[in-house]
């Protein structure tokens, strides 16, 4: 991992809700809302951006860990923004602390952590290769 990542850097990402985001099992729409699925794709991306500038050619990220509490609910076409920020580096672990927003209110938060490793050795622990 390329030096320079410090706790408190942060990242973020922006999306509008669309119907493909709402709760839903098995292709039926269970509440015509952002789902917590949708939410930990946002903060597990978000958390992502900020370790991306460091990965070496050989490196990449691997999710450890997410806890998420999700504690309001957001409509179609409201703009939701997950930011990431970083919280604790120890070695090749990094532990981002994550928010997201409304227009209006916080809506969910938690904790991602990822792991830097060489890619082959995710390549071993997965069974495939990896490009």
């Amino acid at each position: 991992m390329k030096t320079g990542m410090q706790v408190g850097d942060s990242a973020f990402v922006t999306a509008k809700v669309t119907t493909e985001m709402f709760a839903q099992f098995d292709g039926e729409v269970v509440h015509p809302a952002y789902s917590t699925v949708s939410m930990v794709y946002h903060m597990e991306w978000a958390a992502r951006k900020i370790i991306l500038p460091y990965l070496e050619d050989d490196e990449e990220g691997m999710g450890a860990a997410v806890s998420v509490k999700h504690i309001a609910p957001t409509t179609e076409g409201s703009t939701v923004t997950v930011v990431a920020t970083v919280t604790n580096i120890q070695n090749n672990i990094i532990v981002t602390k994550v928010e997201a927003r409304n227009e209006e209110m916080v809506i969910g938060i938690g904790e991602v952590k990822q792991v830097i490793l060489p890619k082959k050795e995710i390549q071993r622990k997965i069974g495939q290769s990896i490009i």
